[in-house]
């Protein structure tokens, strides 16, 4: 009981910092703000802060790491007769329906505010472009526990063949720039899962097919999201957009889905 009081201190006191640190960055900007500064705001030492907080952007984004990793768990709990992207597809519904701020439509002025301080300073929109690395591999973890439970040999296809009339529909211009990154990082140095392309050659391992799957979902979500915040951004409300997001989401699983049906994701 003891160590669960002190646990929910630490927490509190965690979670306080953040927020002052927050709304000072918020009032000054980012790179105006100094750690002794928010130290001393906050009414902690700066060790103490350091303790809590390794980094000045970890102060802004405690506020979103609850949802690191949310992707890989909506895929381990999918209900049974759902695919991996199924589940996916359905959360970020429910998420626009509930204008959760993770799917950009939320146009609530605090978030709104975070949302541009995140995206407006470039050490903080770095972190993001990690986490949203973090989260594919994750992802792409809790897809190949599916494709090892529902996939057979012959599903085995190379990217190429799965994704090649798919991903040049669903991506273009600037959106192919942030899905190449994407897949550069979900790929990494994944080419010794791929023996020589002769006609006896086996295909790629299942772990590339759902790293691939699992960097363009994220690059999806990432796209889908920036879009409503920055419609939002230019003044129209969460209602007045919410029928482009349903719209705009339905359309990029479904392309999504077309590459990835033969892999049962």
């Amino acid at each position: 009981m003891v160590e669960g009081l002190r646990t929910r201190k630490k927490e509190r006191t965690r979670r306080a910092i953040s927020e002052v640190a927050i709304a000072m960055f918020l009032e000054h900007g980012f790179d105006q703000v100094g750690v002794a500064e928010i130290a001393a705001a906050a009414e902690v030492s700066k060790p103490t802060l350091f303790r809590y907080f390794p980094t000045k952007e970890d102060l802004v984004l405690e506020r979103i790491a609850d949802h690191r990793g949310e992707a890989a768990a909506v895929v381990r709990a999918r209900p049974a007769g759902r695919t991996p992207l199924d589940a996916l597809h359905d959360a970020f519904m429910a998420g626009l329906d509930a204008r959760e701020p993770t799917t950009g439509l939320c146009d609530h002025p605090a978030v709104m505010a975070y949302h541009r301080l995140v995206f407006d300073t470039p050490s903080l929109a770095s972190r993001v472009a990690d986490y949203a690395a973090a989260d594919t591999e994750a992802l792409a973890e809790a897809m190949s526990e599916a494709l090892g439970e529902t996939t057979s040999g012959a599903a085995r296809e190379t990217a190429g063949e799965v994704f090649g009339g798919a991903a040049g529909e669903v991506f273009g211009g600037a959106a192919g720039e942030v899905l190449d990154g994407a897949l550069s990082q979900a790929a990494g140095e994944t080419a010794h899962e791929v023996a020589p392309r002769d006609s006896g050659s086996p295909r790629p391992v299942p772990l590339l097919t759902s790293r691939l799957v699992a960097a363009q979902y994220v690059a999806v979500r990432q796209i889908l999201a920036r879009d409503n915040y920055a419609a939002l951004a230019s003044g129209r409300t969460a209602d007045e957009r919410y029928g482009e997001a349903v719209t705009a989401a339905s359309t990029a699983f479904e392309l999504l889905r077309h590459g990835a049906r033969a892999h049962g994701l």
